[in-house]
């Protein structure tokens, strides 16, 4: 499984390079991997400002995507699609045989009544804007996250993990390596949240324990003066820290959590 707009970073995982990967291991051992992609973000991102990424039904190897339409879909909250390449390709365990109205009516849905308001939304965005409006809207959140990632940069303090370019409409940064500014990702997150911005700061994998990173999401409505009134704040919070420096740095165990409720 790929992801097309990693949670913690924003970034692309390179599909069309691990689908090649797989190639050559089938040569190789015989083994054939399908893919799976996770375009919960990137699957309403790439296809309107990213067409030259190559990560879809494009590649052979690629037998099912999925995208959140609550998300860059603009749809309401629930709405989430799945797709297959081909009937064969939807495994036949998770297929539901209904019988319903007096027929057997296979089905691929949570069973049984569910509000089907988010469909027809998505379907009126569709509609509506279609890949024209996708693309002006898709690029306008793209352009307010390149502008705060150069901002953030500008402050000298933070090294850029992603600069907003060619990936999810947004930044993610962490501190400087080797430099102690008096206050932790999470302290900071901790001091925007008093003024109501929700900036969360994530550690990292296993793999990369090391590494904290805070990101910034750029969708629809975070406008370019919104954007700037949230680097006010962030350059207050460092300020802030930089008179008072933070006696009990917040850490992972014991900062306040991020959830999507």
């Amino acid at each position: 499984m790929a992801t097309l707009g990693v949670t913690h970073t924003l970034q692309y995982e390179p599909v069309q390079e691990v689908s090649l990967a797989l190639d050559d291991l089938e040569e190789e051992r015989g083994l054939d991997v399908p893919i799976h992609v996770d375009a919960a973000s990137g699957g309403f991102i790439a296809p309107f400002i990213q067409p030259s990424v190559v990560w879809d039904f494009r590649l052979p190897r690629v037998k099912s995507i999925n995208a959140s339409g609550h998300k860059f879909g603009l749809a309401p909250l629930g709405c989430g699609w799945a797709i297959w390449r081909e009937t064969g390709d939807l495994p036949e365990e998770l297929i539901f045989r209904v019988k319903y109205l007096g027929g057997n009516m296979p089905t691929f849905a949570l069973n049984f009544s569910r509000p089907g308001g988010q469909v027809v939304a998505q379907y009126y965005n569709f509609i509506r804007l279609g890949r024209q409006g996708y693309t002006k809207i898709t690029q306008g959140c793209a352009d307010v996250g390149i502008w705060f990632a150069d901002q953030v940069r500008k402050l000298g303090m933070f090294d850029l993990i992603y600069d907003g370019r060619g990936g999810v409409p947004g930044c993610t940064w962490t501190l400087k390596r080797g430099q102690d500014p008096g206050f932790s990702l999470y302290d900071l997150a901790d001091r925007l949240r008093v003024r109501g911005w929700q900036v969360p700061a994530y550690p990292m994998p296993a793999i990369r324990s090391d590494l904290i990173v805070q990101r910034v999401l750029a969708r629809l409505g975070v406008s370019r003066d919104l954007a700037g009134l949230l680097l006010e704040d962030l350059q207050r919070a460092i300020q802030h820290f930089q008179k008072n420096p933070s006696q009990r740095s917040l850490t992972r165990q014991n900062a306040g959590g991020y959830h999507h409720n």
